[in-house]
Protein backbone atom coordinates (compact mmCIF):
# COMPACT_ATOMS: atom_id res chain seq x y z
CA UNK A 1 0.00 0.00 0.00
CA UNK A 2 2.69 2.41 1.10
CA UNK A 3 4.88 1.74 -2.48
CA UNK A 4 1.64 2.56 -4.50
CA UNK A 5 0.88 5.33 -2.56
CA UNK A 6 4.67 6.52 -3.47
CA UNK A 7 4.15 5.99 -7.10
CA UNK A 8 1.00 7.58 -7.59
CA UNK A 9 1.75 10.66 -5.70
CA UNK A 10 5.35 11.19 -7.28
CA UNK A 11 4.09 10.44 -10.68
CA UNK A 12 1.07 12.71 -10.26
CA UNK A 13 3.17 15.36 -8.93
CA UNK A 14 5.97 15.52 -11.24
CA UNK A 15 3.09 15.50 -14.23
CA UNK A 16 1.88 18.58 -12.40
CA UNK A 17 5.06 20.34 -11.48
CA UNK A 18 7.20 19.52 -14.32
CA UNK A 19 6.29 23.12 -15.54
CA UNK A 20 7.85 24.20 -12.60
CA UNK A 21 10.74 21.93 -12.06
CA UNK A 22 11.79 23.34 -15.59
CA UNK A 23 11.81 26.56 -14.65
CA UNK A 24 13.66 25.92 -11.71
CA UNK A 25 16.15 24.20 -13.54
CA UNK A 26 16.97 26.71 -16.14
CA UNK A 27 16.92 29.51 -13.07
CA UNK A 28 19.44 27.37 -11.09
CA UNK A 29 21.54 26.86 -14.23
CA UNK A 30 21.47 30.38 -14.80
CA UNK A 31 21.93 32.04 -11.49
CA UNK A 32 24.27 29.40 -9.75
CA UNK A 33 25.66 27.24 -12.81
CA UNK A 34 26.42 23.81 -13.38
CA UNK A 35 25.50 21.40 -12.31
CA UNK A 36 22.30 22.25 -12.03
CA UNK A 37 21.48 18.60 -9.50
CA UNK A 38 23.39 18.04 -6.46
CA UNK A 39 23.80 14.75 -6.08
CA UNK A 40 25.16 13.12 -3.30
CA UNK A 41 25.70 9.61 -1.90
CA UNK A 42 22.88 8.51 1.07
CA UNK A 43 21.81 5.45 2.81
CA UNK A 44 18.99 4.05 2.04
CA UNK A 45 16.84 1.48 3.10
CA UNK A 46 19.02 -1.10 5.56
CA UNK A 47 21.72 1.22 4.65
CA UNK A 48 21.91 0.37 0.85
CA UNK A 49 23.73 3.52 -0.70
CA UNK A 50 22.09 5.20 -3.47
CA UNK A 51 22.12 9.01 -4.91
CA UNK A 52 20.02 11.26 -3.34
CA UNK A 53 19.35 14.32 -6.48
CA UNK A 54 18.38 18.17 -5.29
CA UNK A 55 18.80 21.43 -6.82
CA UNK A 56 21.97 23.15 -5.96
CA UNK A 57 21.24 26.20 -4.11
CA UNK A 58 24.93 27.43 -3.70
CA UNK A 59 27.56 28.53 -5.48
CA UNK A 60 31.13 27.17 -6.28
CA UNK A 61 32.89 29.74 -4.57
CA UNK A 62 36.14 29.22 -3.46
CA UNK A 63 39.04 31.40 -1.10
CA UNK A 64 42.88 32.13 -2.62
CA UNK A 65 43.84 28.89 -1.89
CA UNK A 66 41.25 27.11 -3.63
CA UNK A 67 39.39 25.89 -0.20
CA UNK A 68 35.20 25.90 -0.72
CA UNK A 69 33.87 28.64 1.48
CA UNK A 70 31.64 27.95 4.01
CA UNK A 71 27.96 27.54 3.33
CA UNK A 72 26.85 30.67 4.54
CA UNK A 73 29.20 32.69 2.38
CA UNK A 74 28.10 30.46 -0.75
CA UNK A 75 24.22 30.32 0.11
CA UNK A 76 22.50 32.91 -2.17
CA UNK A 77 19.33 34.60 -1.90
CA UNK A 78 18.03 32.59 -5.12
CA UNK A 79 19.26 29.43 -3.16
CA UNK A 80 17.51 30.38 0.03
CA UNK A 81 13.88 30.61 -1.94
CA UNK A 82 14.48 27.17 -2.96
CA UNK A 83 15.32 26.05 0.59
CA UNK A 84 12.64 28.20 2.25
CA UNK A 85 9.80 26.89 -0.46
CA UNK A 86 11.39 23.30 -0.31
CA UNK A 87 11.85 23.43 -4.31
CA UNK A 88 15.00 22.11 -4.22
CA UNK A 89 13.72 18.96 -2.69
CA UNK A 90 11.59 18.60 -5.96
CA UNK A 91 14.18 15.88 -7.90
CA UNK A 92 13.96 13.82 -4.92
CA UNK A 93 10.14 12.68 -6.65
CA UNK A 94 12.38 10.78 -9.09
CA UNK A 95 14.35 8.54 -6.46
CA UNK A 96 10.70 7.84 -4.66
CA UNK A 97 9.44 6.89 -8.85
CA UNK A 98 12.49 4.93 -8.75
CA UNK A 99 12.08 3.22 -5.42
CA UNK A 100 15.40 4.64 -3.64
CA UNK A 101 12.96 6.42 -1.31
CA UNK A 102 9.46 7.34 0.00
CA UNK A 103 7.38 10.11 0.46
CA UNK A 104 7.60 9.65 4.16
CA UNK A 105 10.24 8.33 6.61
CA UNK A 106 13.53 9.56 7.95
CA UNK A 107 15.59 11.79 6.13
CA UNK A 108 18.53 10.41 4.21
CA UNK A 109 21.91 11.65 5.78
CA UNK A 110 25.60 11.15 5.07
CA UNK A 111 26.73 7.82 4.88
CA UNK A 112 29.80 9.11 6.63
CA UNK A 113 27.37 9.23 9.96
CA UNK A 114 26.93 5.55 9.60
CA UNK A 115 29.53 3.77 11.88
CA UNK A 116 28.35 6.89 14.58
CA UNK A 117 24.53 5.39 15.35
CA UNK A 118 24.31 3.69 18.25
CA UNK A 119 21.79 0.45 17.68
CA UNK A 120 18.83 2.28 18.52
CA UNK A 121 19.81 4.69 16.10
CA UNK A 122 20.42 2.83 13.05
CA UNK A 123 16.52 1.34 13.46
CA UNK A 124 16.04 4.52 11.00
CA UNK A 125 17.37 2.27 8.79
CA UNK A 126 14.65 -0.06 8.57
CA UNK A 127 12.00 1.83 6.27
CA UNK A 128 13.04 3.86 3.44
CA UNK A 129 14.54 7.45 3.91
CA UNK A 130 11.87 10.25 2.80
CA UNK A 131 11.38 13.73 1.57
CA UNK A 132 9.47 14.48 4.44
CA UNK A 133 9.10 12.85 7.87
CA UNK A 134 8.10 13.03 11.27
CA UNK A 135 11.02 15.13 12.55
CA UNK A 136 10.49 17.18 9.86
CA UNK A 137 6.91 18.03 11.28
CA UNK A 138 8.39 18.52 14.31
CA UNK A 139 11.36 21.21 14.45
CA UNK A 140 13.30 20.21 10.56
CA UNK A 141 16.52 21.79 10.99
CA UNK A 142 16.11 23.79 14.14
CA UNK A 143 15.66 20.90 16.38
CA UNK A 144 18.76 19.24 18.14
CA UNK A 145 20.55 15.83 16.32
CA UNK A 146 19.17 13.79 19.51
CA UNK A 147 15.15 15.24 18.81
CA UNK A 148 15.84 14.26 15.34
CA UNK A 149 16.52 10.80 16.04
CA UNK A 150 14.11 10.25 18.83
CA UNK A 151 11.64 11.57 16.60
CA UNK A 152 12.75 9.13 13.37
CA UNK A 153 12.87 5.93 15.83
CA UNK A 154 9.12 6.78 17.09
CA UNK A 155 8.20 6.86 12.83
CA UNK A 156 9.85 3.78 12.20
CA UNK A 157 8.30 1.63 15.36
CA UNK A 158 4.77 3.75 14.96
CA UNK A 159 4.38 3.61 10.91
CA UNK A 160 1.71 3.30 9.56
CA UNK A 161 -0.44 5.25 5.93
CA UNK A 162 -2.94 7.10 8.15
CA UNK A 163 0.40 8.54 10.01
CA UNK A 164 1.74 9.28 6.36
CA UNK A 165 -1.00 10.97 5.37
CA UNK A 166 -0.84 12.90 8.34
CA UNK A 167 3.07 13.90 7.99
CA UNK A 168 1.86 14.84 3.88
CA UNK A 169 -0.34 17.06 5.21
CA UNK A 170 1.51 18.88 8.00
CA UNK A 171 3.93 19.30 5.73
CA UNK A 172 2.38 21.33 3.21
CA UNK A 173 1.80 23.71 6.21
CA UNK A 174 5.46 23.36 7.25
CA UNK A 175 6.36 24.54 3.83
CA UNK A 176 3.71 27.59 3.43
CA UNK A 177 4.57 28.85 6.88
CA UNK A 178 8.69 28.37 6.14
CA UNK A 179 9.19 26.72 9.58
CA UNK A 180 12.02 24.97 10.86
CA UNK A 181 14.07 25.10 7.71
CA UNK A 182 17.25 27.09 9.35
CA UNK A 183 19.16 25.72 12.70
CA UNK A 184 20.38 28.34 15.54
CA UNK A 185 23.53 28.33 14.24
CA UNK A 186 24.23 27.68 10.83
CA UNK A 187 22.51 27.98 7.33
CA UNK A 188 22.20 23.97 7.59
CA UNK A 189 21.97 21.28 10.44
CA UNK A 190 24.73 21.28 12.36
CA UNK A 191 26.78 18.32 11.30
CA UNK A 192 26.21 15.13 13.48
CA UNK A 193 29.39 13.53 15.83
CA UNK A 194 27.78 10.51 17.26
CA UNK A 195 26.39 9.85 21.16
CA UNK A 196 27.57 7.36 23.07
CA UNK A 197 24.36 6.51 24.97
CA UNK A 198 21.38 4.63 23.89
CA UNK A 199 18.72 7.32 23.04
Amino acid sequence: MKRAIDVFISLTLITILLPLILVVAIVVRFALGAPVLFKQQRPGLYGKPFFLYKFRTMTNAVDSSGKLLSDEQRLTAFGMFLRKYSLDELPQLFNVLKGEMSLVGPRPLLMEYIPLYTDEQRLRHKVKPGITGWAQINGRNAISWEEKFNLDIWYVKNQRVSLDIKILALTIIKVLKREGIRSEDSVSMMKFTGKKEVL
